[in-house]
């Protein structure tokens, strides 16, 4: 079974897959699908990119009412970003049911707006762990009608210690209601979790094919702790040349604070490099994010947890400034390059101290690793390895009825801008993003001063 059509699905569903141009199941969906139609509990290895998401945004939209206003269906996600990104996907795939209403409901967020949206019951909510359980707690969001519970990642929401959290909101909601685990790892604490939280579930694992793995380089290199910072700004400048140029680059480190340090250091150099981590406010990561999404940041230094959020298909180089803690980590690090068909370079940077974190990733690979020899030369100053885009930043944005169009028309229009010199255009609530060529930035930020954006004049500035 591999055609949609061969599912017990509302026309309204069959409806808006067609309209979203998906052909055929993809295999997590194939194996997952039937048995959560049929209300089976599922637990499935996927990762992503997988088309997980459609998977269990199809199951749960199929067994709602519309007509009965609570809440029906929960998913809860490790991350905004990432509860953001499945919230968009199940709007999408919701779009031919009427008045099916959805809230996403995220830390770091005001709760006030939240408090407000959910004076009427929503249908779908989805959510990170700490934020839906503090609204269960004080009895703004009622779980006593949920029919479906989804964990997606929950290997990630484990991760960030919100194991807790979750055996809290099992027992606040509907005793009797379909539990469906999504995980890109089997790891013995997501087994103690599904055995606590599932009645006999489907088992679903999908094998990638090797015709279908993620085309990867690996060199891992021997690297004194002092020298770490040189080796890294070499590799990422030699990378950054030559015919096979990796205009992006994403850094891992294990610790916040050496993501900031290693984030300014590289600037200092010249790079167009940003941090991203946890202590970060809501705001400035939601701009970290935009600018590396639109190719105005060219390195971004992450922990793991915070980078779990992005969403960058065409990713060439990935570094682990720091070793990943354990061989599971690692291979979600190197597994945000590969995708979508194209080559991914993945370096990894190992002291003397941390080669036994290089052992057991050989252990687990069964295979030698691919050491690199690196002769750092002294520091050169300024690199200049800037972004190729600038992004602009309009206070403005979808309370404003600004839409992505309006801010071409300015751009294209009065700034005497061409199409090809206009990047990515992100619209948020209350401001828009817009990604210019670097060299035309300021070109592009005086004339959108001096002249309008469908008719009203918004304050604009550059980003960074």
């Amino acid at each position: 079974m591999t055609a949609f059509t061969d599912l017990p699905l509302k026309p309204a569903l069959l409806a808006s897959i067609q309209a979203l141009g998906y052909a055929a199941m993809t295999p997590v969906q194939a194996q997952s699908l039937p048995p959560m139609l049929a209300g089976r509990d599922v637990i499935a290895q996927a990762q992503t990119g997988s088309g997980k998401t459609a998977a269990f945004g199809l199951s749960l939209l199929q067994s709602i009412d519309p007509e009965t206003i609570r809440l029906q269906a929960l998913v809860l996600c490790p991350t905004r970003e990432l509860a953001d990104q499945v919230s968009k996907a199940i709007r999408k795939l919701a779009a031919n049911i009427p008045n099916v209403k959805l809230l996403t409901l995220c830390g770091g967020m005001p709760l006030g707006p939240q408090l407000a949206s959910l004076s009427h019951d929503p249908h779908i909510v989805v959510g990170t762990p700490g934020r839906v359980q503090e609204h269960l707690k004080r009895g703004s969001l009622h779980g006593g009608g949920i029919k479906v519970l989804v964990l997606d990642e929950a290997d990630r929401m484990l991760d960030m210690g919100f194991a807790e959290a979750i055996d809290d909101i099992v027992g606040r909601i509907a005793k009797h209601h379909q539990t469906l685990l999504f995980s890109a790892t089997y790891a013995q604490e997501i087994r103690a979790v599904s055995a606590r939280v599932q009645r006999d579930p489907v088992d679903v694992t999908i094998e990638t094919p090797a015709s279908q793995a993620p085309a990867i380089e690996q060199r891992f290199v021997m690297v004194e702790p002092a020298q770490k910072l040189d080796a890294l700004a070499q590799l990422l400048t030699a990378e950054r040349s030559g015919a096979a140029a990796r205009e992006q680059a994403l850094v891992f480190c294990n610790m916040r604070k050496d993501v900031d340090a290693v984030a300014q250091e590289l600037d200092r150099r010249g790079f167009s490099a940003l941090a991203l981590h946890g202590d970060m406010e809501q705001r400035d990561r939601d701009e970290v994010l935009v600018r590396f999404a639109n190719r105005s940041c060219a390195v971004l230094v992450a922990t793991d947890v915070a980078a779990r959020g992005l969403d960058i298909v065409a990713l060439p180089l990935v570094v682990s400034f720091d070793i990943a803690h354990d061989p599971d980590t690692h291979t979600h690090r190197i597994g945000r390059t590969g995708r979508a068909g194209e080559t991914g370079l993945a370096i990894t940077l190992v002291t003397a101290r941390e080669k036994p974190k290089a052992d057991n990733i050989e252990q687990v690979l069964a295979s030698a690793l691919p050491w690199q020899a690196l002769k750092i030369g002294p520091a050169r100053g300024k690199l200049l390895q800037l972004a190729p885009m600038k992004t602009l930043v309009i206070d403005a944005g979808r309370q404003d009825k600004l839409r992505p169009g309006d801010i071409l028309g300015a751009l294209t229009g009065d700034a005497g801008l061409a199409a090809k010199d206009i990047g990515k255009i992100d619209v948020f609530a209350t401001r828009a993003y817009v990604a210019i060529s670097r060299d035309l930035a300021n070109k592009a930020l005086e004339r959108l001063r001096a002249g309008r954006i469908k008719g009203r004049n918004f304050r604009v500035r550059s980003l960074g």
